[in-house]
């Protein structure tokens, strides 16, 4: 296969790590709290009703909120970028979507962990569910037709 339709993948690799970059935030603000605010873990987990976002500021529960994100809608991207490489189709206008996918998303994140405006976050989150969606029906196209 022609290395030009796997440049879909290109943005597959951007977006698991701009996880992990999540991921390292996350913890480099959650562990910190955690020894502030003496939370146990073990006691935690033995009250059913209690979580970190009762005892943990909003701030910093907004970097595992997002975290969590990022392990949700963005599971289908991955399955559809790999489709469409896998078909020859990961390349031209796929390859761009899947790069307006990202960019979206890193600027969900930002927003989301940085000032956790909802609207505006629904509105990032809406623009990029519309480009998964084309995706979707891109590889839905490819494959049944």
């Amino acid at each position: 296969m022609p290395l030009e339709h796997m440049e879909i993948l290109k943005p597959v690799a951007v977006l698991a790590a701009w996880t992990m970059v999540m991921w390292f935030w996350m913890y480099a603000t959650r562990l910190p709290a955690m020894s502030k605010a003496k939370v146990n873990p073990d006691e935690l987990v033995k009250g059913p009703k209690k979580s970190l976002d009762d005892v943990l500021p909003a701030q910093v529960q907004w970097k595992a909120h997002n975290y969590n994100h990022l392990h949700e809608a963005p599971t289908v991207f991955y399955a559809v970028a790999l489709l469409l490489a896998i078909v020859g189709q990961g390349h031209g206008l796929n390859a761009d979507i899947a790069w307006a996918y990202v960019g979206l998303r890193v600027i969900h994140s930002l927003v989301q962990v940085l000032v956790n405006k909802v609207a505006l976050r629904f509105m990032i989150f809406a623009l990029s569910s519309l480009c998964l969606l084309a995706l979707v029906v891109h590889a839905c196209i490819a494959v049944f037709h």
